[in-house]
């Protein structure tokens, strides 16, 4: 039995990692190449690039790690199916019980992964991308400023230009126009300053030794106005990084909370461990195949069944957080219900119901 879980153990695991990798790998690509148009078209800044895909990552190992072990589990036993190994193993008396003893170590190595991830790093990647996120924008809005180039505020009312910009920010000959109800405001200077952005992200252009134009366009009547310094509030163009959504938030505040939205994330994040539990359970009977099906049989049958469980679970967390169905129902009725669905498939492989019945039925004869 040690040489048979050792051997069941090692083709599972490498499995695992080689099905990680590639889902990794096809899922950080489109992931790149989202990021990448951004940084294309200049919403972002090159260096922010590398920061948000490693980020990402982080968040999307909770994802894989329970589909890869399932499709993981399914391949290996699949290949001793088609190659009858399974057969012989069957034959010695080996049910299919036994082979959870390897898989069971397997998936709890795995289950303290996936909730290390889920309630502690996977919070703090979210927050940390949000800020990288916001940070960027904020430096490719004001932060960077492009001498001889138009640029313009969040509100898109406020168009400013500098014709140089030296190494301390002060602007020389600025040039801004603003739109208010109709009105134009002109306002030239020698040189200017940006402030930094307060609480709120708001930022103020501050001029010097100006003059300011005010009328409306296609009148004749425009009053000018000259002074020693003048400030114009430029409002930004992204709103401030938000920090309190409850996927981001530690997992200890989260704990004993009476808000449904927090208990539904508090739920979800448990539920990465005991999906774990319950793709194993259901990955054995589903794994069993005839050596001429192959071992690639039932895949497309594990993706629909984890497409059904990750949709249940998403489901379940919409009610809980709409109030729909009380917190000590939650999400347990799901890993309950597909939990049910192994121990019925295992059950049946086994013959344990036909051994029930022969059983009833001799007691009834006696």
């Amino acid at each position: 039995m040690k040489i048979l879980n050792r051997y069941i153990l090692r083709e599972v695991l490498l499995t695992w990692i080689a099905v990680t990798v590639v889902l990794l790998f096809i899922l950080l690509t489109n992931q790149f190449a989202r990021v990448l148009g951004k940084a294309a078209t200049g919403e972002l800044p090159r260096d922010a690039v590398a920061v948000l895909l490693g980020l990402t990552s982080i968040q999307f190992l909770t994802v894989l790690i329970p589909v890869a072990l399932l499709l993981a589990i399914m391949l290996g036993l699949g290949r001793m199916y088609r190659d009858s190994e399974m057969v012989a193993v069957l034959a010695c008396g080996i049910g299919p019980i036994r082979l959870y003893r390897p898989l069971v170590l397997l998936a709890a190595v795995l289950a303290m992964t996936i909730g290390w991830l889920a309630t502690t790093v996977t919070p703090w990647s979210l927050r940390l991308a949000e800020i990288t996120l916001y940070s960027a924008q904020e430096t490719m809005e004001f932060g960077s400023l492009e001498p001889g180039r138009f640029h313009s505020d969040g509100s898109k009312k406020t168009v400013f230009f500098a014709e140089a910009v030296a190494e301390d920010g002060t602007l020389s000959n600025v040039f801004i126009q603003r739109r208010n109800e109709g009105r134009v405001e002109v306002s030239v200077s020698r040189r200017g300053k940006l402030t930094e952005a307060d609480e709120n992200g708001w930022r103020t252009m501050l001029l010097f030794d100006g003059k300011r134009y005010e009328g409306v366009p296609g009148s004749p009547k425009f009053n000018l106005m000259e002074f020693a310094e003048e400030g114009v509030p430029l409002r930004p163009a992204i709103s401030k990084a938000k920090l309190d959504k409850a996927e981001m938030l530690p997992f200890s505040e989260l704990l004993g909370s009476d808000d449904p939205l927090l208990i539904a994330e508090l739920q979800w994040r448990l539920s990465g461990p005991v999906m774990i539990f319950v793709l194993t359970l259901l990955a054995v009977p589903m794994a069993r195949t005839s050596p001429r099906q192959g071992r690639y049989a039932k895949i497309l049958f594990a993706i629909l069944v984890y497409m059904l469980y990750s949709n249940m679970l998403g489901i379940s967390r919409s009610w809980l957080e709409d109030g729909r169905i009380p917190p000590i129902m939650g999400m347990v009725w799901v890993h309950v219900l597909m939990a049910g669905m192994g121990v019925f498939m295992l059950a049946h492989q086994s013959r344990l119901f036909q051994r029930m019945f022969k059983r009833q039925a001799s007691v009834v004869a006696a």
